[in-house]
């Protein structure tokens, strides 16, 4: 566009801005380069933030959160994914393999809720989603395989057993210091892990498998009855890792439906169902406020941001 030379169409463009971009513009004897900042300016406030999370009514009412990979791995990335279970106040959110921020001595409680996540966080870092990542025991402790920060918690759980873990296959979230994720069948997962073909920087094991190769879990009935709130993640053909939590009950088969036929997850894994199931997602006002064990979030670093 022309820059507009006399003060009549200096006037007229700024009408056009402030109607444009929605942001009031006082005009006040603006010099050149004023002028050029100005308006640089408005077209800043007027870039809306980015959202991951929105809510979905069909096939059936479900809260959605993603992050793109390339997100995730591009250089200088402010985005990455985290595990959270103990509190990390005494050492800084890293990615430095000697500075772990979950603390594995006992006598420090896991953070239990969103709110303790909250305030447990460094102040340049800003929470954008999280829920619950995987099943946990009385004590709130993982009952799979979870490595945070390049250090195991607890090793790969690969029994044979009731419930939902142990509807085989079952798999594992997990992503390498370059941030790449992938959802593993945990016996694969193994193989790769005493190959050294996988080196997780984070992990969480649960189950069973929504979708497998492309396949629905051969287990699921399309004809069960049984449903409850549920929630998951996959890895989908747009590159995104997409997190759900269903708003109403739903069966196995249709959860897994929506992550291979709406979403087009080849790959997905369950997190936990509910009174278990838990979500943080301040892009549509949704906070669980439910005591969890292990939590996966996506965090923004701000420190690197000019002053």
């Amino acid at each position: 566009m022309k820059k507009p030379t006399s003060l009549f169409g200096i006037q007229t463009f700024l009408l056009i801005v402030t109607f444009t971009l929605g942001a009031p513009v006082l005009l006040s004897g603006c010099k050149e380069g004023e002028f050029d900042a100005l308006i640089e300016s408005v077209k800043e406030s007027a870039i809306p933030a980015q959202k991951f999370c929105e809510s979905n009514s069909a096939p059936f009412a479900y809260a959605l959160c993603q992050v793109s990979q390339q997100n995730l791995t591009k250089a200088n990335s402010p985005l990455s994914l985290h595990l959270f279970w103990k509190s990390g106040k005494l050492q800084a959110l890293n990615t430095e393999i000697n500075a772990p921020i979950v603390d594995q001595d006992q006598s420090i409680n896991p953070l239990y809720t969103f709110n303790n996540l909250l305030a447990d966080l460094p102040k340049s870092s800003e929470l954008k989603f999280a829920t619950n990542a995987g099943m946990y025991n009385q004590e709130f402790g993982p009952i799979g395989f979870t490595v945070i920060q390049g250090k195991q918690i607890l090793s790969l759980n690969l029994k044979e057993g009731a419930g939902n873990f142990h509807l085989m296959p079952n798999g594992v979230l997990w992503w390498n210091k370059d941030n790449q994720v992938f959802i593993t069948e945990s016996h694969q997962f193994d193989k790769m892990l005493q190959n050294g073909s996988a080196s997780p920087w984070y992990a969480t094991q649960s189950g069973p498998m929504l979708v497998i190769d492309g396949n629905i879990h051969p287990k699921f009935d399309p004809n069960s009855t049984s449903t409850k709130i549920r929630n998951g993640v996959g890895i989908c053909e747009d590159g995104s890792i997409k997190f759900v939590t269903s708003n109403v009950p739903v069966t196995f088969y249709q959860f897994a439906s929506l992550f291979k036929e709406d979403l087009k997850c080849n790959s997905a894994l369950f997190l936990d169902g509910g009174i278990a199931s838990a979500l943080y997602a301040p892009d549509i006002s949704y906070q669980d406020n439910k005591n969890m064990g292990v939590m996966v979030g996506l965090i923004e670093d701000h420190s690197n941001e000019k002053q």
